[in-house]
């Protein structure tokens, strides 16, 4: 690190800092305003404002792990979620929009009733506040770390030390609009130094530029997009059961099946229901098409230079290393100057992630727990200081769990575990009126006893072997494929929340009524937006295809796959204009 490099740096902050700071009088000004930045942001800006939350240090370390692992198709684990977007896009966004909740959590007490629909929003802000914001935020700590590590050659408690007073600064102060505007900001930086990681990268002699790139790792199949149908325990990991089930089955933050967490709040801070659909369908074309692929170029040049991480940073830490951490070795290639700005990409990309969670997190603990059961009564002023000492609270521990993540790809296997077989509920709820508290109930304490024992409690079970004719079967004792406990937990988790369903009672016609009335969501409609969703996968995938095709100078593929995805999104547009909506009941 130079003088130039650290001044960089220095003012990278000092603006970050800045936008909040300066946003905190109006962003203040209600309870409105704070949680909601008064319902005025235009689909661009939403788009921006989730990608930023969404592209964070472990993003950029786990699409390396994957394609140092699996090669391209490896993130197959995470593309296939590009279609829980789109279907939140289409059918779920504007049912989101109308609902004129605060949070996803809230959602509870409009289409359930009673004690037990109370009893699930405060379950599931804690849950959510505290189970999956330490599983999360605790995750993308633990990148910062390693590249905090590797880039500044700092300690750990340093990292730490620094993302949390900056995080907590930039979510707390500007509220919900002062977390839109400085993730435009953070987004422009992250890629821009992301553009510039890539083009050094590609340069560095072992790798000969992008033809030699291509050259070398072509033939090993590498870049291929699908993953070989021969070997099938990859297929079945990385291909078959995320396109087939995870999707629409799992609930991963950010990509809740019909929409969660900081999802519904960037629609909900939407001017309408048209920039709601509009900011969410920018974020899941560029999310996917065309942000990641500087890093994926990153991850795929760290194989050439980098072919065994572990012998190239002998003094990293041992619970450091991994395949994750060749992303930021490689960005120690970068020439002072350009490396300042790229280190502070990184940063950036942290802190969007750190303050989108902080963020949400902060806002259930306080409107779904503090405000609606400790007090009720509470000033907008309170909430909202309320909401800053949440932030706090959060940071630190997550800062507490994080040594004890071991990487990004363990993380991700992990949240989806926790999740598996909650997503038909999330999708059902807003039709099939026979769903009640007691399923959801259900299916969140199946899913985390599942969790549990099949990632902490089965591996050091007693080994029980099965002979049956030719096969051999085990069981306890030897460690589970991670698409197979989420295959497991999907399986107990659905059966126990369907179960619960059937044998209570469903809601009051009453509650019922006035849902339908309020977010008007018309099962025929469902037919029309998946019909829309269908043609934009096919947009989305075919531009995702295009633009690795062109960067890797295979131009006929990248013509005809281009055309195909203009063509499909020409008819999600048509079909988009000639929708008729349910009237206001």
């Amino acid at each position: 690190m130079t003088t130039i490099d650290w001044i960089i740096i220095a003012v990278f902050f000092v603006i970050l800092l800045a936008i909040p700071m300066l946003t905190a009088r109006k962003g203040s000004s209600s309870t409105k305003e704070f949680f909601l930045s008064g319902r005025s942001m235009p689909w661009w800006l939403i788009g921006v404002s989730v990608m930023a939350a969404s592209t964070s240090t472990d993003s950029a370390n786990l699409f390396t792990e994957l394609i140092r692992k699996d090669g391209m198709s490896g993130n197959w684990a995470w593309w296939a979620f590009l279609l829980t977007g789109l279907m939140t896009v289409f059918v779920y966004a504007k049912l989101w929009h109308r609902s004129g909740v605060t949070t996803d959590v809230e959602f509870y007490e409009l289409r359930y009733s009673g004690k037990p629909a109370a009893f699930l929003r405060a379950l599931r802000a804690v849950y959510l506040g505290f189970v999956f914001n330490l599983l999360i935020l605790g995750s993308v700590v633990m990148a910062g770390v390693k590249i905090g590590i590797i880039l500044f050659g700092v300690s750990a408690t340093t990292v730490v030390v620094v993302t949390a007073v900056a995080g907590i600064i930039y979510a707390a102060f500007g509220g919900v609009r002062g977390v839109i505007y400085t993730d435009f900001y953070l987004f422009t930086v992250i890629m821009v130094g992301a553009v510039v990681a890539a083009f050094y990268a590609l340069g560095q002699p072992e790798v000969g530029g992008m033809a030699g790139l291509v050259a070398k790792l072509e033939e090993k199949g590498t870049l291929d997009f699908f993953p070989k149908f021969t070997d099938m325990d990859t297929l079945m990991a990385v291909f078959i059961m995320p396109v087939a089930m995870h999707w629409w089955t799992v609930c991963k933050s950010g990509a809740e099946p019909g929409g969660g967490s900081y999802i519904v709040q960037r629609i909900l801070t939407a001017k309408n229901e048209n920039h709601a659909i509009g900011g969410m369908f920018f974020f899941s074309l560029a999310h996917h098409a065309f942000r990641p692929f500087p890093w994926y170029i990153v991850g795929l040049c760290s194989i050439l230079v980098f072919p065994d991480i572990t012998k190239a940073f002998p003094n990293v830490p041992a619970n450091y290393q991994g395949g994750d951490v060749a992303y930021p070795a490689m960005l120690k290639l970068v020439p002072p100057g350009w490396y300042g700005l790229v280190a502070a990409s990184m940063a950036g990309a942290l802190l969007s992630t750190v303050a989108a969670l902080l963020s949400i997190y902060s806002t259930y603990l306080v409107n779904d727990i503090y405000g609606r059961f400790f007090r009720p009564k509470a000033s907008g002023r309170e909430l909202i200081w309320a909401t800053r000492g949440a932030s706090v609270l959060l940071m630190v521990a997550a800062c507490l769990i994080a040594p004890f993540l071991q990487s990004a790809k363990s993380a991700f296997d992990l949240m989806l575990l926790i999740g598996a077989g909650t997503g038909p509920i999330f999708l059902l709820r807003w039709f099939w009126m026979r769903i009640n508290a007691w399923s959801e109930i259900a299916g969140l304490v199946t899913g985390l006893v599942a969790a549990v024992f099949l990632h902490i409690v089965w591996p050091i079970l007693p080994s029980v072997t099965f002979h049956l004719s030719s096969f051999t079967i085990h069981l306890f004792g030897s460690p589970l494929q991670p698409w197979v406990k989420i295959l497991w937990g999907t399986i107990a988790t659905t059966v126990a929340w369907v179960a619960v369903t059937l044998v209570t009672r469903p809601e009051p016609a009453a509650v019922l009524e006035k849902f339908r009335s309020t977010v008007r969501a018309d099962g025929r409609d469902v037919g029309k937006g998946l019909v829309m969703m269908t043609f934009a996968a096919f947009a989305c995938f075919g531009a995702m295809y295009a633009t690795g095709a062109w960067c890797y100078g295979w131009y006929l593929k990248a013509t005809l796959v281009t055309l195909l995805s203009v063509l499909s999104g020409a008819v999600v547009y048509v079909l988009f204009n000639h929708r008729k909506e349910p009237k206001c009941q």
